[in-house]
């Protein structure tokens, strides 16, 4: 019997997948791909929320475990994925400046925002206000981590590359049956797809549409990450990943002119040089209204657990959040309440009210 079925391939489930193989457990992964935010997530870490200069949620423990984490993959894997650079925040008044300054005098802020004005000036950026550095920030090359762990996956055959049919379940005393396969417990880390889970589809997730651009710009001299109304990623050979846009209502990872529009002028508001689109991608990240991840086990079925809710800070919460659910899986280690699914107690009671066949829709 395996100790763990993860459905989903993502940040999330390698993250927990890597978790359980460095405690000895067995693990199988089942994925169709159908979810590609995290292969076109922007990757970067930061442990200040800088549009209202406030401290991502445990971010001092959560970078101590991503360091971790990737620094055990790229070992295992013998690539590089973890990429520290310094993520500048481009002032665009002095009020902004007192802001920032007003910020790193904060406790809880301090580690993170140097006190120390950037006044370099970069070729094609006007920034007459100059800039504040984030410290300990940087990307995770997404792509190629998911396409190394994935093959490192297959070649071991720990991936199952098809679609899961929570409908094929079955409930044992020890576990779970899913077709052929036995598990002490499934691990559902599906992103977005979770609205198609029937044990978990009553939880929150309102996920939100992120569309980028690579650009190419000869002109851009940059060796670090620029941070204003989008961000802009040097890559290298004169390549910069930039993006990204905020779409509530479209829940589908194609392109679109609109967030091609957006885009562009967000750019063109902070580089004054020319610049080609490379590649034009988009995906739908995972997201709760109060921004907090969806972390826990099933109310009845106590073999389900689930992993979800990263939204765009997937990079920085992986890793931790699958070491909270593997505690508290095998340790019985309470989950942090702020990411506890047992906050939505209600919206599941409510969820058994309308699954009654007389309140079905005929």
């Amino acid at each position: 019997m395996l100790d763990y079925l993860i459905v989903g391939s993502g940040l999330a489930g390698i993250s927990f997948a890597e978790v359980a193989l460095k405690n000895n457990k067995s693990i199988l992964l089942i994925d169709n791909k159908s979810q590609h935010s995290s292969r076109v997530a922007g990757g970067l870490y930061n442990p200040v929320i800088l549009k209202r200069f406030s401290e991502v949620w445990n971010a001092k423990e959560q970078l101590v475990l991503m360091n971790e984490f990737y620094n055990l993959v790229e070992e295992k894997l013998q690539a590089k994925f973890n990429f520290k650079m310094p993520i500048l925040r481009k002032f665009f008044s002095i009020e902004e400046q007192n802001n920032w300054f007003a910020a790193s005098d904060k406790i809880n802020l301090a580690p993170f925002l140097s006190t120390k004005l950037i006044t370099k000036k970069y070729s094609s950026i006007d920034s007459p206000h100059d800039y504040g550095e984030v410290l300990h920030t940087g990307y995770v090359n997404t792509a190629l981590l998911l396409e190394k762990y994935q093959q490192y996956l297959l070649e071991n055959n720990l991936l199952l590359e098809e679609s899961f049919n929570s409908d094929d379940i079955e409930f044992l005393d020890s576990g779970v049956r899913y077709k052929n396969i036995q598990a002490r417990h499934i691990i559902f880390a599906e992103g977005f797809g979770m609205h198609k889970n029937p044990f978990f589809n009553y939880l929150p997730l309102d996920g939100t549409k992120g569309e980028l651009f690579i650009i190419k710009a000869p002109n851009l001299n940059l060796d670090l990450i620029v941070n204003t109304s989008v961000f802009i990623l040097p890559m290298g050979d004169n390549l910069f990943k930039v993006g990204a846009t905020y779409n509530w209502y479209d829940k589908t990872d194609a392109p679109t002119e609109e967030g091609k529009q957006e885009l562009l002028d967000r750019i063109k508001e902070i580089i004054t040089c020319d610049f080609d689109i490379v590649k034009h991608f988009g995906g739908v990240r995972p997201t709760v209204a109060d921004r907090r991840p969806l972390l826990g086990t099933h109310e009845v079925h106590k073999s389900l657990h689930i992993l979800n809710g990263l939204g765009t800070r997937g990079v920085m919460l992986g890793p931790a959040l699958a070491k909270a659910l593997y505690d508290h899986i095998e340790n019985q280690i309470p989950i942090p309440e702020e990411a506890d699914i047992k906050r939505f107690h209600k919206r599941y009671l409510k969820s058994l009210i309308s699954d009654r066949p007389s309140d079905r829709k005929k």
